[in-house]
């Protein structure tokens, strides 16, 4: 049984009390802020003096609920284009002036809340280099950790070498990073290998194991009066929604195809799903009278999870985490694009025994076979039949490791030549003061 975790006093009682930055760009989905929410909760409950704030561009970051001490601040919204461009959500301005905009918020929210630890969630310069100016000027006042935390699985290394030369991301990991947090375990993948990082970088590295989740305060799954239907449920989640149709439609399907299908299956669309597909498959579900089962949006995940006998999904990082958190028999139907992100660590998991996967293009989207792998979760063993140690050791971990960073010597500096990278915080941070100006 998983045990809290043990309480901790300020690292320096001399000193002010931690605070603790967390960075996540969130142009698509929900993941990168509910990895955020879930630290931040972690390292507040450890730290009782602690408080962590979450810059976040997630435009339903004001739906979740945040513990006492943690709270947000929304960045204007930004949106990822099918062919991998970016364009403001909602501002109607070019994408460089949302950057630049949002890179204000950013460094004046640095400034003020003073951060003892910044945690950036894997852009290592942020989104069009938005967090380059926070960057140089946390580095120049050597008050601030800073760690970059990736998930276990970033995409295939052949895509992610030539991105990450794009970015520059080793140049600024390497002057700004104390260390790199992988969300993940070694023997389920090693997301960097492959890519041509310097031996500096490759020392930083530390793997944390994933990220256990609870059920919320008062425990135990949601009660049947907050669900369209009673357990039990099979949990069909596509996360944000934003590419989750595909999979929606093939749970469909395979109700339609098998009228004894059971158990009955309960549908959370996600908040991005596109309206005109959440109509056509009520138009479906109306006709399966009670086995299929929706709702848009809930903030309580983790209660949905504890109360589900199996679950059908994609395979984003926090999904994976509440599958083992709660220990469900699971199939997931990765996507392949933009990224081979999901279908690398779905393959990883079947291979360890953790859970099984279908493949769209292995299987056709057959709705039978779906059918087949939804019936088979009742006799399928969870993910605790193929025990690995530490798997779900992360937030442990991420806690000794915000203590390692914290108790480290801060008045030791790098080297500060000026690089490429430091060059476009430079421009950045000039361009910015051309438009106050």
């Amino acid at each position: 049984m998983h045990q809290p975790l043990a309480p901790l006093r300020s690292i320096h009682p001399d000193r002010t009390p931690p605070r603790i930055l967390l960075y996540s760009h969130d142009t698509f989905g929900l993941g990168h802020l509910r990895r955020s929410r879930t630290i931040a909760q972690a390292l507040v409950s450890a730290f009782p003096d602690a408080s962590a704030l979450i810059l976040t561009g997630s435009p339903v970051a004001g739906r979740f609920d945040f513990p006492e001490r943690v709270d947000h601040v929304r960045l204007p919204g930004v949106v990822k284009l099918p062919d991998g461009g970016y364009t403001a959500r909602n501002l109607g301005l070019p994408i460089e002036e949302t950057a630049a905009i949002r890179a204000e918020i950013i460094r004046a929210t640095a400034r003020a809340f003073r951060p003892t630890l910044a945690i950036v969630d894997k852009e290592p310069t942020g989104l069009h280099g938005e967090f380059l100016p926070a960057l140089e000027e946390m580095r120049a006042t050597g008050n601030t950790r800073v760690v970059l935390g990736l998930r276990d699985v970033l995409d295939a290394p052949e895509a992610l070498q030539p991105e990450w030369e794009r970015k520059e991301a080793a140049a600024a990991i390497e002057r700004y990073y104390d260390q790199l947090w992988i969300y993940g375990l070694p023997e389920v993948y090693r997301p960097l290998d492959g890519l041509d990082l310097p031996a500096e970088i490759a020392a930083r590295v530390r793997y944390t194991g994933y990220l256990k989740r609870e059920p919320t305060e008062g425990g135990g799954a949601v009660q049947a009066a907050d669900l369209p239907m009673a357990a039990p449920y099979v949990l069909v989640t596509p996360g944000g929604g934003g590419d989750g149709a595909a999979l929606v439609d093939w749970t469909i399907a395979a109700y339609e195809a098998d009228p004894d299908l059971t158990p009955r299956a309960l549908i959370v669309y996600g908040p991005f799903l596109e309206d005109a597909r959440r109509q056509e498959f009520a138009a479906r579900i109306r006709r399966l009278k009670g086995r299929v089962e929706t709702i848009n949006f809930h903030s309580r995940m983790e209660d949905l999870y504890a109360g589900a006998i199996g679950v059908v999904a994609m395979g984003g990082y926090n999904t994976f985490c509440e599958i083992l958190s709660f220990d469900k028999p699971s199939v997931l139907a990765p996507r392949t694009r933009p990224r081979l992100e999901q279908r690398i660590r779905a393959e990883a998991a079947e291979a360890l025994g953790l859970l099984r996967t279908l493949d769209s293009d292995r299987d056709g989207a057959d709705p039978l076979a779906m059918a087949a792998a939804i019936r088979a979760l009742s006799s399928q063993p969870p993910p605790s039949a193929s025990p690995l140690p530490g798997l779900l050791g992360g937030l442990d971990r991420i806690v000794g490791l915000t203590r390692e960073v914290l108790e480290a010597d801060s008045g030791v500096a790098r080297a500060t030549p000026v690089t490429p990278i430091r060059r476009a915080a430079e421009r950045m941070s000039r361009a910015m003061a051309g438009k106050r100006a």
